[in-house]
């Protein structure tokens, strides 16, 4: 039975002018790897209202989840959760247990809870919190999206939060060999391993080092034993 599917949304134009990077997809690879989930689409998006609804429908139709990051804070440009909320056509208002959260934590800083800071307690009727122990402000999960901050230390937090609930398969397991030839040269064996092996990934990845040609090559796959022997094929066509 093949693994859950999964897809990110990245939001922001920091992310699309350079100004900021992403570390926010690599992490949640990671994480999405170890607990069985394929991460199968990323996507990014302008903060434009338009772009983050059809990209929100979009990928909630076409996986069994989908993590959004960005625009969940408290400026003009911050308008993730009203996009999800119009993706599902869902009203949205002040809630009041992300109001209190908020309110609790102002309080404890000495700080206000103004209008702007207020607009991170705007949460989509239906939508499940997301705790965030970094700064509280909290994300929301609607049917299958999970919207989360952009900052990535409250993202690995909230990703925390959220992977215990999903329902993953077996942890992908990945064996690299190392071949000091040509990709020329691999590219009829490799097919051939890969018409034998059809549910494994197999990627070839070539370098230069000191004028010699190679490629590292890696197999993927659910079943160890599988790409055991994958791999043991490939050394036995290419020795050494």
């Amino acid at each position: 039975m093949p693994n859950p599917t999964a897809a990110m949304l990245v939001i922001g134009d920091e992310i699309l002018s350079g100004r900021t990077r992403d570390a926010n997809m690599h992490f949640l690879a990671g994480q999405l790897t170890d607990a069985g989930i394929d991460l199968k689409e990323v996507r990014v998006v302008s903060d434009d209202r338009d772009a983050i609804v059809a990209a929100v429908q979009s990928l909630s139709a076409a996986h069994d989840t989908v993590f959004t990051s960005g625009g969940i804070g408290p400026t003009h440009d911050d308008i993730t959760a009203d996009c999800i909320a119009a993706a599902f056509d869902t009203p949205i208002d002040i809630r009041e247990d992300a109001r209190a959260l908020l309110a609790a934590h102002y309080a404890k800083t000495g700080s206000d809870l103004n209008a702007a800071r207020l607009r991170m307690a705007r949460i989509p009727d239906g939508a499940t919190l997301i705790d965030n122990p970094v700064s509280v402000a909290p994300g929301f999960s609607i049917k299958n999206v999970h919207v989360m901050a952009g900052v990535p230390s409250v993202f690995q937090a909230m990703v925390a939060s959220i992977l215990p609930t999903l329902t993953g398969g077996a942890p992908l397991v990945s064996k690299t060999l190392r071949i000091e030839r040509g990709e020329g040269d691999i590219a009829g064996p490799l097919g051939e391993l890969a018409n034998t092996y059809p549910d494994l990934s197999i990627g070839s990845y070539p370098y230069q080092k000191d004028g010699k040609f190679g490629a590292n090559i890696v197999i993927r796959g659910t079943d160890v034993a599988m790409v055991d022997t994958a791999l043991a094929a490939l050394e036995t066509r290419f020795p050494g």
